[in-house]
This record gives C-alpha cells, sequence and structure tokens, in this order.
C-alpha cells in the first residue's frame, strides 16, 4: 500500500516518489542521495535497486493509463518541467499534485516498471 508523500520542495519529486515506494521519508531519501534538488533515472534507479526494487532497462513510451503496469515510475513533460511521479494498481500519487485517477497534464509521459526482486534475481 502506497502511502502518499509531497514533495518537500518543487525540486524533490523524485525524493517523493522514492519515498513512497520504499516506505521512507523523503529526508530519509535526501540523506541517503546525498541530494536534496533534482534527481536523475541513475540516481532514482541505484536508490531502489539497493533498497531490492528491481527497475526495468527499457523506458515506455504511454499515452492512456490503461497501458500502465500495476507499479511504476513515470517521467512526465508537464507544462513546467520535467517531472517524476508514481503509479500503482490504478491510482497516480503525484509529489506535485496529489493522488489521482489520471495523468496530471502533461505533453509526453514515459514509464519504467518497477517491482521487488526474486531470490533468483539477486
Amino acid at each position: 500500500m502506497i502511502q502518499y508523500i509531497h514533495e518537500p520542495t518543487e525540486l524533490q519529486c523524485g525524493q517523493a516518489v522514492l519515498a513512497m515506494v520504499t516506505g521512507q521519508t523523503a529526508e530519509q531519501v535526501c540523506r541517503e542521495l546525498g541530494n536534496d534538488r533534482e534527481t536523475n533515472l541513475r540516481e532514482m534507479k541505484c536508490f531502489l535497486g539497493s533498497h531490492g526494487i528491481r527497475v526495468a532497462e527499457e523506458r515506455v513510451q504511454v499515452t492512456r493509463r490503461e497501458e500502465l503496469p500495476a507499479l511504476c515510475i513515470l517521467s512526465l513533460e508537464t507544462p513546467r518541467c520535467w517531472h517524476w511521479s508514481l503509479y500503482s494498481e490504478g491510482v497516480f500519487y503525484d509529489p506535485e499534485h496529489g493522488v489521482m485517477d489520471d495523468f496530471p497534464e502533461s505533453a509526453r509521459k514515459y514509464y519504467w516498471e518497477i517491482g521487488r526482486e526474486s531470490a533468483t534475481e539477486k
């Protein structure tokens, strides 16, 4: 079950997504990353991997929510900037806009499926 976390600052959407996925606070994620500003894909993947969470290698472009897997991180081109968000089981957990039924306004949308690593994958 995802516990929604609002981004502490407008630069911490990635940290808020990582916190929601791992059950930590955004502040804990910032400390562990050593970064309280924008995050990049490499940081997101490394952080999740260090917590036993598998991240798909390929990004997938998406237009409709029905195309999304059960759990994924989203990279969205919003009117203001590129933005990290989270989708889980039919619900969007957006660090800026809140809990939503559909994508926040965005021109381009990509996802990386995520999930727990199995014992054979480690």
